[in-house]
C-alpha cells in the first residue's frame, strides 16, 4: 500500500477542490494514484458540483493578429495583472502576435524570429522587457488558422487595448460567400466559443481518450443505481449524448439562440448566403488557464513579518 503523505493529499485537494478527508480516502482507495483518486471522487459524486475550470494563476494578455484569410493568437504571460496595463508590454504582445502570424503560429519559430522592435529575436526582446519592467514574462503558446476561401474571424473578451484581451478566439469558416457576412457569422460563433468553452469542433474531432474516460465514469455512476445492465447501458448512452451536447461546438446550444445548435445556426446562414459554409476549426485561449499558482497564507506572512529578529 502506498504511503499517503500530507503532500499527496494536498496535491489531490489542489487538483479537485475536495475536502481533506475525502481526498485522503480517495488516495487510500486508489493506492496513492492521483488520477485514479480524482476519478473515484467524481464517481462517488463528491465532485459533481465541479465542472470547475482549472485554477487560474498566471497573468498577462492574449494577442490576436489577422491578415487576409489567416489569423494568429498568442498568450504572453507576466507575473501580475498590473503589467498587462503597461504600454510597452501591450506593444510587445501585439507585435508578437504579428510575428506568430508570419510563422504559422509556431511558438518556437516565433521566439527565434526577428523582433518587431528590431531588438534581436522575439525571445531577446522579452528578456530585455523583463529587465526593464522587473517581472518575469514568457510566450506560453501560439496558434494560427487559415482558409483558402472564406474568413478567419476573431473575438477578444475583456479587451485591454486594440488586438489584446484576456480571452481570444479564432474561428475559421471556409466558404465562397460574402466575406462581410461570413465574418459577422464567424465573430458570433467566436463569442459563443469564448463563453461555452467547447473541447472540439465536431464529435469526430473529440479526443477518443476523453470520451472513453467519460464513459467509464458514467458507467460507474450508473451501475450504483442497481438497475439491470441493459438499463445501465441506455443510461450511459444518454449521458454520453449529453456530454457531446456540452462539449462539442456544433452540438452545443447557441448562446445567442438556445433553441438552436451552433451547427444548425451555421446551416441556416449557409442557406441565406446561398453557398456552403464549412467550420474548419477554432482556437480558444484564456490567460493563465491550466497554470496553478502556489497559494499564500496571508496571515502567516503577516505573522512572520512581525516576528522579532533573534
Amino acid at each position: 500500500m502506498a504511503d499517503i503523505t500530507a503532500a499527496l493529499v494536498k496535491q489531490l485537494r489542489d487538483k479537485t477542490g475536495a475536502g481533506m478527508m475525502d481526498a485522503k480516502k480517495a488516495l487510500v482507495e486508489n493506492n496513492g494514484d492521483i488520477e485514479a483518486a480524482s476519478d473515484w471522487l467524481r464517481e462517488k459524486g463528491i465532485l459533481k458540483a465541479a465542472k470547475k475550470a482549472d485554477r487560474i494563476a498566471a497573468e498577462g494578455l492574449i494577442g490576436v493578429a489577422t491578415s487576409g484569410t489567416s489569423a494568429a493568437v498568442v498568450e504572453v504571460n507576466s507575473e501580475t495583472d498590473f503589467v498587462g496595463k503597461n504600454a510597452e508590454f501591450q506593444a510587445a504582445v501585439r507585435g508578437i502576435a504579428g510575428v506568430a502570424l508570419s510563422n504559422g503560429g509556431d511558438p518556437t519559430k516565433t521566439l527565434h524570429a526577428a523582433a518587431p522592435d528590431g531588438s534581436g529575436t522575439v525571445g531577446e526582446m522579452l528578456v530585455n522587457l523583463v529587465a526593464k519592467i522587473g517581472e518575469n514574462m514568457s510566450l506560453r503558446r501560439a496558434s494560427s488558422l487559415s482558409v483558402n476561401d472564406g474568413v478567419v474571424a476573431s473575438y477578444l473578451h475583456n479587451v485591454a487595448a486594440d488586438g489584446l484581451g484576456k480571452i481570444g478566439v479564432l474561428v475559421a469558416l471556409e466558404s465562397s460567400g460574402d466575406k462581410s457576412r461570413l465574418n459577422d457569422l464567424g465573430r458570433k460563433i467566436a463569442m459563443h466559443v469564448a463563453s461555452a468553452k467547447p473541447l472540439a469542433a465536431t464529435t469526430a474531432e473529440l479526443d477518443p481518450a476523453v470520451v472513453e474516460k467519460e464513459r467509464q465514469i458514467q458507467t460507474a455512476i450508473a451501475s450504483e443505481s442497481g438497475k439491470p445492465a441493459n438499463v445501465v447501458e441506455k443510461m450511459v448512452e444518454g449521458r454520453i449524448r449529453k456530454f457531446y451536447q456540452e462539449s462539442v461546438l456544433v452540438e452545443q446550444a447557441f448562446v445567442m439562440d438556445p433553441d438552436t445548435t451552433v451547427g444548425k445556426f451555421i446551416e441556416k446562414h449557409a442557406k441565406e448566403l446561398g453557398t456552403d459554409v464549412k467550420l474548419k476549426g477554432f482556437v480558444r485561449y484564456e490567460v493563465g488557464e491550466g497554470i496553478e499558482k502556489a497559494a499564500s497564507d496571508f496571515a502567516a506572512e503577516v505573522a512572520a513579518m512581525n516576528k522579532p529578529i533573534e
